[in-house]
């Protein structure tokens, strides 16, 4: 049915309000979007034009004296004059009116009812309108009646570019954010991601104004209720570790921490597809069919099969699909209070324990630091292990200043007697080059044994540099790896390690001491003396 955006300034006479899956397979294929094709199972291949990844360098947000205050201003959060704003918003909604048809999703962000927006999604494109139907939360037909007037409104004019001209935007793409308005402009890129990681900042910015702990991680519920919290940068095995196929999915990427529990944020899954594998990654492979996007990949022209290895367009490959399309997925997508909060981090120095347990002070020096480390070969000019610290894990998305999230964490953690543990997905016996990666099967094993309780009686001992708990004992991993001073042989070697390691722990710090508490500061890993 047609619908009217007239309150937006969009006078279009053909708008499709919350089409089904198939009508906007039909309106993608018609309309020749740009590589948009069938693929071989059923899912709906698209390109996103120049632009195949996220463009941070770009996010603006409006500055206005009533939430000034509150934004963690500086890289991640650029300023943006309000009258620069209302020029790029103009010139979307110019762009919008030049369309043929246009495209609305109305949806939620959040399953918990007294938490959830609405937000609603106004684009030119079919496959981008998919998209956010996939990832935000599907309201029924008596619930779209009585949606009203959103929250928020974001206007993705990707096919234009932004107008360079204005004070604070320096490139043709712009993706801006106005929360006084509560409004969203892109301009300049047609990735689809930028809209759900938009809602996500959002979020980031609405729940701790109400002292809900928005977080970039998975969870996952096992068969008596108890709730996992997984966090961790790209490569650290978020993803992996939390399908498991013995435990109910509530989501893999955005997730909410409220009195009442966990809840996740989004309807839908955004996977990486590259060098899929249908045996190691079952539940991923075999969501790719009807109803789900492939964003970027190849394929062949002949079989429309998808050829996940071939990175030649990016390695950013996706592939967007309803949470309901995983097997396991726990519908609502809500759980309890957490029983185990985990940090993953993928160490190629080989300093950090396989798994060791955390204090609340420790978890939020761990929480605002968000540690892991590239690899040697990963990219050019990088010949040793590099660390690369992301604040709570999503610093990206941020909008109030890491301790906020820190501290919303640690209260949460005290109140629930929640168990925090930091495990180690990366290199054993020493850094990367000399050691080996941590066996995913020991991985494995280590979560088992914190889902079943093991760990939490298990004997235990400091870390002499990182001040951590480590269990001496856990079933199905030798017990010569857990302490990873022993699996090195040159002693010498591990200390000089360890002590670089704490340093750039030190340095990466410096820009958050200055609101750290006392207890937090002390939960620094302490640099050996030269």
């Amino acid at each position: 049915m047609t619908f009217s955006l007239h309150q937006h300034g969009i006078h279009v006479a053909r708008v499709l309000r919350n089409p089904a899956p198939a009508v906007l397979y039909e309106e993608a294929l018609a309309h020749h979007e740009h590589g948009t094709a069938l693929s071989s199972t059923g899912a709906l291949i698209a390109r996103s034009g120049d632009k195949t990844g996220r463009s941070p360098k770009d996010k603006r947000v409006v500055e206005h004296e009533h939430i000034n205050g509150d934004i963690w201003w500086g890289p991640v959060n650029t300023g943006l004059s309000p009258e620069s704003f209302q020029a790029l918003r103009q010139q979307a909604v110019d762009h919008l009116n030049t369309c043929a048809r246009l495209y609305v999703v109305d949806g939620f962000a959040g399953w918990d009812p007294r938490y959830r927006v609405r937000i609603r999604v106004i684009c030119e494109r079919a496959y981008h309108a998919l998209f956010m139907h996939n990832m935000l939360i599907r309201p029924s037909a008596e619930e779209l009646e009585q949606f009203g007037e959103p929250d928020y409104v974001l206007y993705n004019a990707g096919r234009a570019s932004a107008r360079t001209d204005l004070p604070g935007v320096h490139n043709p793409t712009s993706v801006s954010l106005c929360f006084l308005r509560g409004e969203m402009v892109i301009l300049g890129t047609e990735y689809a991601g930028e809209m759900k990681k938009g809602v996500f900042t959002l979020m980031n910015y609405i729940m701790p104004r109400q002292d809900v702990l928005s977080m970039h991680c998975s969870a996952n519920e096992g068969e008596d209720g108890d709730v996992s919290i997984f966090f961790g940068l790209s490569g650290t095995g978020k993803t992996t570790l939390s399908a498991d196929p013995r435990r109910r999915l509530i989501g893999d990427d955005e997730h909410c921490w409220s009195d009442r529990g966990v809840f996740n944020i989004e309807g839908g899954c955004y996977a990486k597809v590259v060098d899929l594998d249908p045996e190691a990654e079952p539940e991923i492979h075999d969501a790719i069919r009807f109803g789900a996007i492939l964003e970027n990949v190849v394929f062949d022209p002949r079989t429309r099969e998808v050829d996940y290895s071939d990175t030649s367009i990016t390695e950013n490959t996706r592939c967007s699909y309803p949470v309901e399309h995983i097997p396991n997925a726990k519908i609502p997508c809500t759980g309890g209070q957490p029983k185990n909060v985990i940090f993953l981090t993928c160490d190629a120095f080989s300093v950090l324990p396989p798994v060791s347990r955390l204090t609340p002070a420790q978890a939020m020096y761990h929480f605002i630091s968000g540690y892991t480390a590239k690899v040697a070969g990963t990219e050019v000019g990088v010949t040793e292990p590099q660390a690369t610290f992301s604040a709570c894990f999503g610093a990206p998305f941020l909008v109030w200043h890491p301790t906020r999230y820190a501290q919303l964490l640690a209260e949460r953690i005290r109140r629930h007697d929640v168990q925090v543990w930091l495990v180690n997905t990366g290199w054993s016996g020493g850094p990367y080059g000399v050691g080996r990666r941590m066996p995913i099967a020991h991985t494995r094993a280590i979560i088992d044994a914190i889902h079943g309780g093991e760990l939490a009686s298990a004997p235990t001992v400091e870390d002499p540099v990182f001040g951590v708990q480590v269990p001496t004992r856990c079933p199905g991993v030798p017990e010569e790896t857990l302490i990873p001073a022993n699996t090195w042989s040159d002693a010498a070697a591990y200390r000089e390690t360890a002590a670089r390691l704490a340093r750039l722990f030190h340095e990466n710090f410096e820009a958050y001491a200055d609101q750290a508490s006392p207890e937090v500061l002390a939960a620094a890993p302490r640099v050996p003396e030269d």
